[in-house]
């Protein structure tokens, strides 16, 4: 069915993180995070190419900040050393032991920062809304579908793994497998705007040895994925289908796979924000998100709330179970 959705986005400027969220009934339908101080999709800089393979046209050039990317398209006069003006085309993305390193590419536009994610969907024709707090929408939801990476649906589930080559969605149940398949597909479209997937995407249904079925699923995906651009397989006979979507930024399903005590440590100053009733902010979280929490992050939300911010340290707590809440003071 088309993409019955308002058009409008609302953004949060939180610590550490901007937010956004364009919602349809209530509900967050698509979502993108931004976390700023690294390289970022737009931002155009001077760098430095500190490696090239002879007669390659890619090579890795160092910015700035110290931070390295991928840089494809060198003109051939380009040799190690040099300095070079660029455009990053893709933020780097955490993998499991690793970072995939930026993207950029040679360009000849003025020195400008990334935008800022407000910026981005403008620049996108969205229509955008700064507001203090999201009108409508569990972020916390949305949170807790990306850190336990499982999605339920009726009649089943989604199990969502970020690897090196791609973004894997997995699909189980007790339906009957061509039932299985047709009732995943709604929440695979939800979950790919809903967590920002991109990139490269494979598809594991359950296999279908009749192809009037594997065709029902084709249809179903094309209609539920109409308006979010992609290419995408038809299934094949084991029930693979692969999908392709520009990739510019790190999902949020990576952020919070790979960067899980940084996305725990936003997530508990974005709650502690909201606490209303009057005293100290006391922060209670497991010990891993103490180096995460740096004191210019703390003094930043004793600013926003005006309140005295005290921590204290639990093991027994999970990394996402972080918690606050007023004390007196």
């Amino acid at each position: 069915m088309a993409e019955a959705i308002d058009n409008t986005w609302y953004v949060e400027d939180g610590i550490g993180e901007s937010r956004a969220v364009l919602l349809k009934g209530g509900e967050i339908a698509a979502a993108r995070i931004h976390w700023p101080g690294k390289l970022a999709a737009g931002q155009v800089e001077d760098a430095r190419l500190v490696s090239r393979k002879t007669g390659s046209s890619r090579g890795t050039a160092r910015f700035a900040s110290g931070e390295e990317a991928l840089v494809s398209g060198l003109p051939r006069d380009a040799s190690e050393g040099a300095a070079l003006r660029l455009q990053v085309t893709r933020s780097a993305i955490g993998e499991t032991g690793r970072l995939k390193l930026a993207q950029a590419r040679p360009s000849k536009e003025a020195p400008r920062p990334a935008p800022m994610l407000a910026e981005a969907l403008e620049a996108e024709g969205r229509v955008v809304k700064r507001v203090n707090r999201f009108p409508d929408g569990d972020w916390d939801e949305l949170a807790g579908d990306a850190f336990s990476g499982e999605i339920a649906f009726d009649g089943g589930s989604l199990l969502l793994s970020p690897t090196p080559a791609m973004t894997l969605i997995d699909i189980d149940g007790t339906l009957p497998p061509a039932q299985l398949a047709i009732a995943s597909v709604p929440a695979i479209a939800k979950t790919l705007r809903r967590l920002d997937i991109g990139g490269s995407i494979g598809v594991d249904f359950p296999t279908l040895s009749d192809k009037a079925d594997r065709r029902a699923v084709d249809n179903a995906l094309e209609l539920s994925l109409e308006g979010w651009p992609h290419e995408r397989t038809a299934m094949n006979g084991f029930g693979f289908v692969q999908l392709v979507a520009r990739l510019e930024r790190p999902s949020i399903l990576q952020r919070h796979t790979y960067s899980r005590t940084g996305a725990a440590a936003r997530l508990l100053l974005r709650n502690a924000e909201k606490v209303s009733d009057p005293g100290a902010l006391l922060l209670r979280f497991h010990p891993a998100l103490k180096s995460k929490l740096s004191e210019e992050w703390l003094a930043e939300l004793a600013r926003r709330t005006g309140r005295e911010v005290r921590v204290e340290t639990d093991p027994a707590l999970a990394l996402e179970a972080g918690f606050a809440q007023a004390v007196p003071i």
